[in-house]
């Protein structure tokens, strides 16, 4: 869908999560001026309903929930 839009995949994600609502903000990291650069263009891109119903159906919402780390490296986080 990035490649159709003209964006790159990272532009493409973050814009996404832009449009998830006014509580929700992304933070992306970058090492390059030129993702940064590439980052802030992607606040100037607008989804519409049809790609936003297309890229929730790749991967639908809460389909990343889970604990980031294994049990045991769960024991390490906020000690």
């Amino acid at each position: 869908m990035a490649k159709e839009k003209g964006y790159t995949a990272a532009q493409l994600a973050l814009a996404w999560v832009l449009a998830q609502g006014d509580d929700i903000v992304p933070i992306p990291g970058t090492k390059r001026i030129k993702y940064l650069d590439e980052n802030i263009d992607a606040v100037g891109i607008e989804l519409s309903d049809d790609e936003l119903k297309r890229l929730d159906d790749i991967l639908p919402p809460g389909a990343a929930a889970g604990d980031r780390y294994h049990a045991r490296g769960m024991e390490t986080v906020n000690r």
